[in-house]
């Protein structure tokens, strides 16, 4: 019991302090981090247990960016209001789905978040588009697109959301990153609220998740301003991170699903 209690508090930390260093990517290594280390049996309980997490992580590194006047509230609130029934609708299905099969699945989700972190970001250097109907239909359909991947596979989906709000309303880079935080947040809840419905979330191991990452993320924060300058690097070394964690994640799935089949 006291070996499960360090092991969330850290893993909770290894996350926050990725999250606060990086800026994102980090909460992908949540569920491999609650079932390969702190020991959750459970595929789906981790899932629901990891989109908590994820959640208040969000909004915690959401305050930053809104005291810099990154977040672009009206933007950021539709999309996460329409994307958030893409993540009820992702989530539902999720839950009826094999947890190997889920976490095969949720390996090759990785490979995918580690590859677009390896590319250069381009900032849009564009002017915003006009607000009309094509925008809203479009941004509508991305909403629910990239709400019902995060709910599906439990993710905040970071890596999905900022490219999806760039290409919906064409803002800026920084403001993408500023306003997919709220989206994160709200994507993670509305997951973590359709497991805990069902019970698959462990309510002990997020507190303790939760709370090493905020200390984590301080942490993380702190050095961040002093590394500024390798953060390119630093953010290539976390992909190789999800890519080899997605490789371990897939090998143990497949094994499992291999041996259920056989």
């Amino acid at each position: 019991m006291i070996g499960e209690t360090i092991a969330a508090i850290v893993s909770g930390a290894a996350v926050g302090f990725t999250l606060g260093l990086v800026g994102g990517g980090g909460s992908v290594l949540a569920t491999p981090l609650l079932l390969y280390v702190v020991g959750v049996r459970d595929a789906h309980v981790a899932l629901g247990t990891g989109a908590i997490a994820v959640s208040l992580n969000a909004f915690a590194n959401l305050f930053a960016h809104a005291r810099a006047k990154n977040v672009w509230w009206r933007c950021a609130a539709i999309f996460a209001g329409i994307g958030a029934i893409g993540s009820l609708g992702g989530s539902s299905l999720g839950k009826l789905v094999d947890g190997q099969k889920l976490l095969f699945l949720f390996g090759l989700v990785m490979l995918l978040a580690g590859a677009l972190m390896l590319r250069p970001r381009k900032p849009a250097d564009g002017p915003p588009r006009a607000v009309d109907g094509r925008m809203c239909a479009m941004t509508a359909a991305v909403a629910l697109l990239t709400g019902a991947a995060s709910g599906f596979f439990g993710i905040g989906g970071g890596f999905l959301i900022v490219p999806a709000m760039i290409l919906a309303t064409g803002m800026p880079t920084i403001n993408a990153v500023g306003s997919s935080l709220f989206a994160v947040g709200v994507f993670g809840m509305a997951t973590a609220l359709n497991y805990a419905i069902s019970g698959l979330v462990d309510w002990p191991i997020a507190g303790l998740f939760i709370a090493g990452g905020a200390g984590g993320g301080v942490l993380g924060a702190l050095l961040a301003g002093r590394l500024s300058s390798n953060r390119n690097a630093l953010g290539r070394i976390l992909a190789v991170v999800i890519i080899t964690v997605a490789f371990y994640v897939l090998a143990r799935s497949g094994a499992a699903i291999f041996h259920h089949a056989s």
